[in-house]
C-alpha cells in the first residue's frame, strides 16, 4: 500500500523573488540558483545562510518559485520544510533577506 507524505515546501514572498531576480540580472548570473542551508545553530535555533549557486547536486532538492529557483541540500531540507523567505527593507536594522522557518528550533 502506497502511502502519501505531505511534503511542506519553501515560500517565497514577491519582494523577495524581485531582489534575487535583480541580484541575478546585476551579475549576469544565467542558470543560478538561490542556495538556502543551514548556516550553524546554537541554544536558540539554527542559522541559514544564502548563496547564488549552479552547482546542483542528486540530493538537492529544488523548488521553482516565481521565475526563480530555490535549491535546499537534504540536510537542510529538515528545518527550512515550511519556511518564508522575504525581503525586508527596515529603517532601523537596513535590509537584506529574512527566513521564518517553524522548525528553526528543532532538536537533533
Amino acid at each position: 500500500m502506497l502511502q502519501e507524505l505531505e511534503v511542506q515546501t519553501i515560500a517565497i514572498t514577491p519582494t523577495a523573488v524581485q531582489a534575487v531576480q535583480n541580484i541575478l540580472n546585476e551579475r549576469k548570473l544565467e542558470g543560478y540558483a538561490l542556495r538556502v542551508y543551514v548556516a550553524g545553530g546554537g541554544c536558540c535555533g539554527v542559522n541559514f545562510g544564502m548563496a547564488l549557486d549552479n552547482n546542483f547536486q542528486d540530493t538537492d532538492t529544488t523548488v521553482d518559485a516565481n521565475g526563480i529557483k530555490l535549491v535546499v541540500d537534504q540536510d537542510s531540507m529538515e528545518y527550512l520544510s515550511g519556511a518564508t523567505i522575504d525581503f525586508v527593507n527596515d529603517p532601523q536594522h537596513g535590509q537584506g533577506f529574512a527566513i521564518n522557518s517553524p522548525n528553526a528550533r528543532k532538536q537533533s
